[in-house]
């Protein structure tokens, strides 16, 4: 791997977060397909894709004389990256394709870190499961630029020369303020309030403030423990159907409605003893920030004049608490209570604050005093959540129709870490579980499920 002779570029203050052994964070994308894959022709779609034309996915992660972590532009070899997998991956013939291929990952999220010799990125084709597997260090960018690149690799379905129709939708719980010239004096009160509470709620999050223990929680050395990973399915036409039951409510408000529900009912199972009425459970999403909520036009995120739109990591993080409640006649006040607290949290500016505190931090007390902060927010509070809306049309890669797409990523603090992807009509709910806390994590999937359920029939019969 020959070196091209450029100057190194510093990663972003995000980037070098993401590369300290405590948040080093790997994304793994799984795309199942309907037909063989055809090893070949795959290396050969990547060796053309705009993926190795991208600066981050040619470059070595590298330290300077002085410790300062920079990308390092390498001629890329293609078949270093491209790891063919031609039997199954489970040692056990009855387990089915999903099982192994979630168990496959689950692996990888603990014990598999990038080869820090290439630049940090791997395909795994697992030929008997019929998925690729896509590992992107967080480095390299989040999870909107990430996915909106491998979409950008695919094609409709219906018309190979067009590729997937970018999503408008969020990702995490954000959207954008109400345009200024709306702003009422009590609206901008409001927003100088809540910023207030939430700001400072972070900075005490980031010292000592932290969920009481419950049967779900994690805490320090938890992202170390083995992972079992496990996926709730949801009907996207289901979640609509709640959605009208509740005014101006959204997709993000049902999924946060689903987790408070699911939870709750999880605890009632598995919690030795009783729990209060309205325990807090308190979540971390990351936001994106761009202006441009969802997926992004790829040619936009690779125009470096738009500082606002460009590729990177560009998000912020939320604390998003979900309330335990005992079992209710009516489940529609999950969405209810879950769409109050979203809307409070988008009229503050807790998500830009915590995105510029963090990069102001990096750049002045350095990585190991941000990563410091970083994890004890995450020790401090119970799950991780994203979601991301995918395409809503079938789509093919290199020619093979798509199945699902499906998302997780290294292991946290947290004892539970959930990211949802939705495509065409059905949004997939992936749940990595530390295995000694949650020994079964497909019992929380069913409740998050039968949760939904209850939703929808509740909708229906209003």
């Amino acid at each position: 791997m020959a070196a091209i002779v450029e100057r190194d570029e510093p990663l972003t203050p995000a980037g070098r977060l993401f590369v300290q052994p405590q948040m080093e964070q790997i994304i793994n994308v799984a795309i199942a397909v309907e037909s063989p894959l055809d090893v070949d022709a795959f290396r050969a779609e990547v060796e053309s894709s705009v993926m190795v034309k991208l600066p981050r996915f040619c470059s070595l992660l590298v330290r300077s004389s002085g410790g300062r972590e920079c990308w390092r532009r390498v001629q890329v070899d293609v078949s270093r990256h491209i790891i063919p997998h031609h039997h199954s991956v489970s040692d056990d013939p009855a387990v089915s394709d999903e099982d192994a291929v979630n168990d496959f990952m689950a692996d990888l999220c603990v014990s598999s870190p990038l080869p820090t010799d290439k630049p940090l990125w791997e395909v795994h084709l697992l030929a008997a499961h019929r998925t690729v597997v896509f590992r992107f260090h967080h480095a390299l960018g989040d999870g909107i630029s990430l996915m909106s690149m491998l979409l950008s690799c695919c094609r409709r379905a219906d018309d190979p020369t067009q590729t997937p129709t970018p999503t408008a939708g969020a990702a995490g719980a954000a959207a954008k303020l109400p345009p200024r010239r709306r702003w009422s004096a009590w609206t901008l009160a409001k927003l100088i309030w809540y910023t207030l509470v939430y700001v400072l709620e972070f900075t005490l999050r980031a010292l000592w403030l932290s969920d009481e223990t419950t049967a779900v929680s994690g805490g320090a050395g938890v992202e170390l423990w083995p992972r079992r990973l496990a996926t709730a399915r949801f009907g996207l036409d289901d979640m609509k159907t709640v959605k009208r039951a509740v005014a101006d409510a959204t997709i993000n408000d049902v999924l946060f409605g689903i987790v408070s529900c699911g939870l709750s009912r999880y605890l009632d199972i598995k919690s030795p003893k009783a729990l209060p009425e309205g325990l807090r459970i308190t979540g971390l999403s990351m936001v994106n920030l761009r202006p441009q909520s969802g997926l992004q036009d790829i040619s936009k995120l690779l125009d470096e004049s738009n500082s606002g739109t460009r590729w990177g990591n560009k998000f912020g993080m939320l604390l998003l608490p979900v309330y335990y409640h005992k079992r209710d006649s009516n489940p529609i006040e999950f969405v209810k209570r879950a769409k109050s607290m979203i809307d409070k949290k988008k009229l503050s500016l807790e998500a830009p604050f915590s995105y510029k505190v963090c990069n102001l931090i990096m750049s002045l007390l350095g990585p190991k005093f941000a990563t410091v902060l970083n994890y004890r927010i995450v020790c401090n509070t119970t799950f991780t959540i994203s979601n991301i809306i995918g395409p809503g049309e079938k789509i093919r890669i290199v020619g093979n129709p798509v199945k699902h797409i499906r998302v997780t990523s290294s292991c946290l603090p947290h004892a539970i870490t959930m990211h949802m992807v939705s495509y065409d009509g059905v949004a997939d709910l992936q749940i990595l579980a530390a295995k000694e806390i949650i020994a079964d994590p497909k019992v929380l999937a069913k409740c998050f499920e039968d949760a939904l359920f209850e939703m929808k029939e509740f909708a229906a019969n209003v």
